[in-house]
Formats: structure tokens, sequence, C-alpha cells
């Protein structure tokens, strides 16, 4: 008895092999190129190990740093940890052929109208938290804890500190991995893991706790707005730094639970955990989520939704 239809085995293999190519093919690359999730791998590799590289390099030139790191330290590791961040991020752009701008930072909008915007409602913010706190009997000022020309010195230290702390944050947390998981799984479930996980990073602060934690996930969930509806970091960038200047420098009290050298008084937290945000700082006052919900009318006032219209004539209203 034959086979109606014979099947030669050396025509089975080939076509077993090329069905397995296209489903590897598929696995690693999309109709845009390389998926999203393979190239957010290859970004967070090269981060971990440039950054694993330099510690081993710094700690054998300078010896393994003992307890907590002062501010020039710091200062250091910010900006160390910006160039690295931004130099993953440039090496991922030669690869997907777009400009490194594209992920948050464009080089056309440096120290532009819209950092300065997000640096003046910073200051507003922390003026208007700490007003509350203050309100509330719960903040002294104190005395001066620098004199002459100390004031100015740590001033400014401070501001470039913190506007490195901003570079390196937001770009760490809402730039290339912003962009790339997006391509993936959408703008808003993106910027919800990534905020989630922001504020995981924040318990890691001694001092910090769980209302500060939620306090620091719906600061990054603004961030995220301020993207989304201006196009870019900047304004979250100048938020950032002059926030966090305010409250470690300006009003001298802790920020995310580290309290910081070179602070301009000797102020005081007094009262329910409610109410100052305890060792966390005012970022755990629950004066800190009025702020910040008012910080979103002001990016949604600045930086209306586009709307765009649809081949039928409709108008779509976009972020």
């Amino acid at each position: 008895m034959t086979d109606d239809n014979p099947v030669n085995e050396s025509q089975q293999e080939p076509q077993s092999i090329d069905r397995m190519e296209a489903s590897v093919t598929n696995a690693f690359v999309g109709p845009h190129g390389v998926r999203a999730g393979w190239r957010l791998l290859i970004y967070i590799a090269m981060v971990v190990v440039v950054g694993a590289i330099v510690t081993m390099a710094i700690v054998k030139l300078a010896g393994r740093p003992r307890g907590t790191p002062g501010p020039v330290a710091l200062l250091g590791q910010e900006v160390l940890g910006f160039a690295i961040v931004i130099g993953a991020a440039w090496i991922m752009s030669r690869i997907e052929r777009r400009s490194v701008g594209e992920y948050g930072l464009p080089a056309d909008e440096l120290f532009g109208r819209k950092f300065w915007l997000g640096f003046s409602f910073g200051l507003v913010e922390i003026v208007a938290l700490m007003g509350l706190i203050s309100a509330f009997g719960g903040y002294s000022f104190g005395t001066l804890a620098l004199e002459g020309s100390a004031i100015f010195k740590w001033g400014l230290f401070h501001l470039i500190l913190f506007t490195f702390v901003g570079f390196f944050e937001e770009f760490l947390f809402r730039g290339y991995m912003q962009y790339t998981l997006a391509d993936g799984i959408g703008f808003w479930p993106a910027a919800i893991l990534l905020s989630v996980g922001f504020g995981a990073v924040h318990l890691g602060n001694p001092g910090e706790g769980l209302m500060g934690a939620a306090g620091v996930v719906m600061v990054a969930l603004l961030f995220c707005f301020s993207l989304k509806r201006s196009g870019s970091l900047w304004y979250a960038v100048g938020l950032h730094a002059s926030f966090d200047w305010g409250e470690t420098y300006l009003f001298s009290v802790p920020n995310s639970g580290t309290f910081m050298q070179g602070h301009l008084s000797n102020a005081v937290l007094h009262g329910p955990t409610w109410l100052t945000g305890g060792t966390v700082g005012p970022e755990g006052s629950v004066f800190c989520f009025l702020t910040l919900a008012l910080q979103f009318l002001v990016v949604n006032w600045f930086f209306p939704a586009k709307r765009k219209e649809t081949a039928s004539g409709e108008v779509m209203v976009q972020g």
C-alpha cells in the first residue's frame, strides 16, 4: 500500500527550521525593530555594569566610604550617576537611530522656559507646604546655622547638588526607561510601574516611611504627567531641584528621611507625624498630598491636553 501524498523528509526539515527561526525572530524583533523589552534590558545591563565598574574603580582609588556620604561625595555620586544613565541612553540612541533628546531632555530646551517654570512652582510648593505646617504649629525656623559668606556658598552648593539630583532621578526613572517601557505597554502603565519603583527605592533612605514613600509615588506621577503634557522632562527637573533645595537648605528639614549638612537654620519640626511627616520630613505630611494635587492643576493649566482631529472630523483630546 502506497501513500497518495508522499512528503520528502529533506523538505520537512527546512520548513521546521524556517518556522523556528521565524518564532525566535518574532520574539526579539517586532515591526519597528528590536522589541521594547529587550531594548530596556540592554539599557539596564549597561547602566548596572558601568555603574559597578565605576564603583569598583572609586573604591580602589579612594577606599571604601565609611558612614553616610558627605555633601561633596553625594554631589559626585549624582554627577556620575547622571553621566552613566545619559551615556547609556546615548549609546541606545545610536542603535535605535534617533536623537538622545527624544528620551526626555532635548538640548534645544536646555534650562529654558519649562525648567524655570518648574523651578518657580517647586519653590511655591515648598513655601506653601511649610507655611501650612507652620500655621498648625508644626515648624519653627530656629536660629541661623550659617554666617556670612557660608550662607551664599552652601545655598549655591545645594542648588547645584539638587539640580543634578533632578537630572539623575528624572532621567533614570522617566527618561529612557519610561520612553522604552511606554513603547511596549503604553505610557500610563509604564508610568505607574516606574513610579511605584521610585517610591520603593526611597524606602531605603534612613528615616523614610510608608507615608513618605506614598508621597514620592504621587510626586513621580506628577512628573510623568508633566512629561506627558509638556513633551519633555525639563519642567520636572526644575521642580525637583527647587523643591529639594527649599526643603533641605532653605527650610532645613529632612528630605525623604535624610538630614543634610550645610542647612541654613537650626529648624525644628514638632507635633504629630501626620502634620510634620516625622523623620520622613514634610514629604510625609498630609499637606504634601494637598500641594501635590494643586501641582497637577498647575501642569494642566500651563500644558493643556492636545486636541487632534480624526479623519472623520471628530476631535480627540490626547494626554
